[in-house]
């Protein structure tokens, strides 16, 4: 038995850099030397890893001009907005998680 949806979304984007890719691809297509640049420490290692993810989830698709986020990684980011939005009214209340 395959673990609930939402399991399986948190478990995904609970992958280091994962958000932080997809939130980078917010606009115009990168390629990969872009999106490196773009996220800062990251290695290419974990970089080419997460775009594999991300592809292979039907996250991020591979354009001529570079990665871009597909429907559902749009979805995703709007999806996301009332999260943080949540998050950070919780981190304020709570102190968060240390």
């Amino acid at each position: 038995m395959s673990s609930p949806p939402i399991a399986q979304i948190v478990a995904l984007l609970g992958r280091k850099w994962l958000m932080r890719v997809i939130w980078e691809l917010r606009g115009d297509p990168l390629s990969f030397r872009q999106l490196q640049q773009a996220c800062g420490d990251i290695s290419p290692t974990v970089l080419n890893q997460r775009i594999k993810d991300l592809v292979a989830t039907g996250l991020v698709e591979r354009q001529a001009d570079g990665y871009a986020l597909t429907a559902f990684g749009r979805d995703l980011l709007e999806v996301y907005k009332p999260l943080s939005e949540w998050a950070g009214r919780w981190v304020e209340a709570t102190g968060g998680y240390p």
